[in-house]
């Protein structure tokens, strides 16, 4: 049987229905599959992740029989033997050395007199006297050294001396200060002045010294006495009055 088909003079021939209607259908049935698979995607994204569950196998084994090991040789110890105490050291006992008694030397045993003859032993002679022995002669005594008489010295009134004046300070002649000043002094044997003493003062320690420095700068001669030079011994006063 042949299918009547139209000819349109002129163009190609027009579609049928059927296959226009396949294409809307498969069309939309794709639109649908890809709208499903969105919405899944949709709602899996926004379900919270469900845990899997992990699927348990029992798993059975089978022992085997053991295999037979050497048995390990036991090790025995030993047990250490305890340290044996030592024995205390025992100090030497020192044997008493006996006390040996010395042994009287016998006394000499005079020989037995003779029955038959009595002697009366003879007197020992008596021993001469020992010769005195000499004093022996006392030892020099030392030559005394000689020494030298210190007297003291005398008191004289007057000696050869060469007093220098005294300087009168400027200061004591503008207040006005006077006053006399006695000065003490000892001569030597060879003329040299030894000691020099204030004996009384003027009332001015200016003054006295001044009286001082000059009886320091004086010299003197020995003092003869019989031709003999003596330590001496003398006052000089210093008078001090303004000067105009």
């Amino acid at each position: 049987m042949q299918a009547s088909q139209s000819v349109t003079a002129g163009g190609p021939p027009a579609p049928s229905r059927s296959s226009n209607s396949r294409v809307v259908v498969a069309t939309v049935a794709v639109a649908a599959l890809h709208v499903a698979l969105l919405a899944v995607l949709l709602t899996l994204r926004h379900e919270p992740a469900q845990p899997v569950a992990l699927e348990s196998r029992a798993i059975t084994a089978q022992l085997l029989p053991p295999t037979p090991v050497a048995a390990p040789v036991a090790l025995q110890s030993t047990a250490t033997p305890p340290p044996k105490p030592t024995p205390p050291v025992q100090k030497p006992k020192v044997q008493p050395k006996p006390h040996i008694k010395p042994t009287p030397t016998p006394l000499p045993q005079a020989a037995a007199p003779s029955p038959n003859e009595i002697s009366s032993p003879e007197p020992t002679p008596p021993a001469p006297p020992a010769p005195p022995v000499p004093a022996a002669p006392a030892a020099p005594a030392a030559p005394a050294r000689p020494t030298m008489d210190i007297s003291a010295p005398k008191n004289v009134s007057h000696l050869d001396c060469k007093i220098v004046e005294p300087e009168y300070p400027a200061i004591s002649n503008r207040r006005g200060e006077a006053g006399t000043a006695y000065v003490h002094f000892v001569v030597g044997l060879t003329g040299k002045i030894e000691s020099i003493d204030l004996k009384k003062s003027s009332g001015y320690s200016r003054l006295d010294d001044a009286a001082m420095d000059a009886l320091r700068a004086s010299t003197c001669k020995p003092y003869l006495e019989n031709g003999q030079p003596i330590r001496a011994q003398f006052t000089q006063p210093y008078e001090f009055s303004p000067r105009n």
